[in-house]
């Protein structure tokens, strides 16, 4: 990680309201042109002196808007940031295509970035948090950048393997995932139905508002390009990772499959194999804690209340035995 810089920075008024700022953080341009991610802050502070921060990254067709994971950490003691990764969210410019990237280190610049700022606001003990495909980034990231600041990461329905059959992973992935190679443009359906979206927002059968321009029912498309950079990201996971930073890895106890909406969607992972998490999250690094989250859905922290108190139960329980207070 580069060192941090002293140069002064201004942070700006955030969608989320007064309780949040936001931070644009330009990036050299790439296959696309002009690149940003930007840095989400809480305004609020957490009682007493404080030491320690955390920095959140969201999930594929997604972007940070949750004000209760901030006001969570805020009053176990973390100050609280989250980072819109470049071409998600308040990222996004107007001549990219969303999430299109080609290798997962694309985003290190951005980790490199939002870690370098975090630490110049005086927090030298960072936990990193990940969500599905955020999960994914942030365990590689860690693995091959080793920023001292990390000293625990804590991933949210880590994105370790695709939920497809068997045979679709064995043949069609590969096929597609070395076309990415030649032709990273070429268009692949994303595979996710609008079930997951319509049982999180409050406009459908959920109860969370956000904006549906940047994390749509109907998710952006994929390319074969992203799908050879995770299947790349995938493989160096099942090849292990070796994490020297404890690990917590949290996921629901059951997933679910079918495009027809079912009241049980609200309780279950629909987008990933949790059984294919559970075998997987011990090659991440040689001290990994997995918890099942009864009653949870992929987006562990979007479930329904009494859900996501045990889930936050579990978080802060593990962070003290781990790292301490």
């Amino acid at each position: 990680m580069p060192p941090a810089s002293s140069v002064p920075v201004s942070y700006q008024p955030d969608p989320l309201g007064p309780d949040f700022e936001q931070l644009i953080l330009a990036q050299p341009a790439d296959y696309e042109g002009p690149v940003r991610a930007v840095l989400v802050r809480c305004r609020a502070a957490p009682a007493g002196p404080v030491r320690r921060a955390v920095l959140y990254v969201h999930g594929f067709n997604d972007y940070f808007f949750q004000r209760e994971m901030a006001a969570e950490y805020t009053a176990h003691g973390y100050r609280f940031y989250a980072l819109d990764l470049r071409k998600y969210g308040r990222a996004l410019l107007p001549q990219q295509r969303p999430n299109n990237m080609r290798d997962l280190a694309e985003y290190f610049a951005d980790l490199d970035a939002a870690l370098a700022q975090v630490q110049v606001e005086g927090y030298q003990e960072i936990v990193l948090s990940g969500h599905s495909t955020g999960g994914l980034i942030t365990a590689v990231y860690l693995a091959q950048r080793q920023p001292p600041l990390v000293m625990a990461l804590v991933l949210n329905s880590p994105f370790l393997e695709l939920h497809q059959s068997w045979l679709r992973r064995q043949v069609a992935v590969p096929v597609a995932a070395a076309v990415g190679a030649r032709w990273p443009n070429l268009p692949l359906p994303a595979g996710l139905p609008d079930t997951y979206g319509q049982s999180l927002h409050r406009a459908y059968r959920g109860q969370w508002e956000y904006n549906l321009a940047w994390k749509p029912n109907h998710v952006f498309t994929v390319n074969a390009g992203w799908l050879r950079a995770i299947r790349r990201g995938q493989r160096r996971v099942r090849q292990g990772l070796g994490l020297r930073q404890p690990v917590l890895v949290l996921h629901s106890d059951r997933t679910l499959g079918g495009r027809q909406w079912q009241d049980d969607f609200q309780r279950t992972d629909i987008v990933l194999n949790v059984t294919h998490i559970q075998q997987l999250a011990p090659r991440l690094g040689s001290n990994v804690t997995t918890q099942a989250v009864p009653g949870a859905i992929h987006d562990v922290f979007l479930s329904e209340p009494v859900v996501r108190a045990a889930a936050y139960d579990y978080v802060f329980e593990w962070l003290e035995g781990s790292v301490g207070r």
